[in-house]
């Protein structure tokens, strides 16, 4: 036990074929491993084929193995909704009984208003959009404003965009704490997430210095215990974020997966045990998914 290290890593995005509530979240259809594999011809991934992903699903590339040297399997989440603070506080044994609210059409009326009124400005936006989409829909008209572009999706989030030289991050990151402070009762959405941005109109890139504001699990995690026990727990990526930094002796936040994966080789090489080190690889969620 005193040397035991175990990395936890999360390819948020990744998945491998829908769960029995995809109709509920307009994801029949959904399965992001497979659907690639597909469409370019099979993959190339001998080493998660020998620990036996090809024997979860028939993928093509990836041919099952009589002789897994891992342990494979589907999960399926016990808890209503699908944002990924559900999916993380679950694997932390936190299972909720009600999902976080999502908004398909908006959020209401007065309560952009009062958003509005905490931060003495208008916002743009309040529909649900892709981030990339929104920035080039909007980002001329924010730039000419200084109105913060307010939008959400299917999870239950409340993201905010906006122009680094414009509104600094610093100034971002206060108005998201702002949003997060207002959305409480029936309007606790999961996250509350700061999406700068850089360029000029048509050529406008989302940087890396994102910032998730979440709300913090009800109950204790496995993060909790271990800490409250004396075990070294760290976190990579935005887990800092997603579990407002309770239930980590260390962090290291990154903005794309080179970093992640570098931050990784370097624990590897240089943490010994007992630890737990936890890391969420976020970039491919924005490529793309399903």
């Amino acid at each position: 036990m005193q040397n035991c290290r175990v990395f936890l890593v999360v390819l948020d995005g990744v998945g491998i074929g829908e769960l029995p509530d995809a109709y509920r979240y307009g994801d029949e259809g959904s399965n992001t491993l497979g659907n690639i594999a597909q469409g370019v011809g099979g993959l190339n991934l001998p080493f998660m084929g020998e620990l036996g992903l090809g024997n979860i699903i028939p993928l093509q590339g990836v041919p099952a193995t009589t002789q897994a040297r891992g342990a494979f399997g589907k999960m399926a989440e016990a808890s209503p909704g699908k944002d990924t603070i559900t999916g993380h506080w679950e694997m932390t044994g936190v299972v909720l009984n009600r999902p976080f609210p999502v908004y398909p059409n908006g959020f209401p009326a007065e309560l952009i208003l009062k958003f509005e009124k905490a931060i003495g400005r208008q916002v743009l936006g309040n529909i649900p959009a892709s981030g990339t989409a929104i920035i080039k829909e909007l980002g001329e008209e924010h730039l000419a404003t200084g109105f913060p572009i307010v939008y959400t999706s299917a999870d239950s989030v409340f993201q905010i965009a906006a122009h680094e030289e414009l509104i600094p991050v610093t100034e971002l990151y206060q108005i998201c704490q702002t949003a997060r402070e207002i959305l409480s009762g029936e309007h606790m959405v999961a996250r509350v997430i700061a999406r700068p941005f850089l360029g000029k109109p048509g050529s406008f890139q989302r940087t890396t210095r994102r910032k998730d504001f979440s709300v913090e699990s009800p109950e204790e995690t496995i993060l909790d215990r271990l800490v409250s026990k004396g075990f070294n727990t760290v976190g990579v990526g935005k887990i800092e974020d997603i579990f407002s930094n309770r239930g980590l002796t260390a962090s290291y936040h990154t903005g794309d997966n080179f970093t992640t994966m570098e931050k990784l080789w370097q624990l590897a090489v240089t943490l010994t045990g007992p630890v737990l080190i936890f890391a969420n690889c976020i970039e491919i969620d924005t490529i793309g998914k399903n």
